[in-house]
């Protein structure tokens, strides 16, 4: 039971980890869009 607790506490761990990384790559994505918008203006 224990080691059950500790491997879905890893898998939500791993979860909120790549959630977090793909946020981040989405808001990336849109600063890169806005920047190049503006230099070709």
């Amino acid at each position: 039971m224990k080691k059950l607790l500790i491997l879905v506490l890893v898998a939500l761990g791993a979860f909120a980890i790549w959630r977090k990384i793909q946020a981040d790559r989405a808001e990336l994505d849109l600063w890169t869009e806005a920047t190049s918008a503006d230099g070709e203006v």
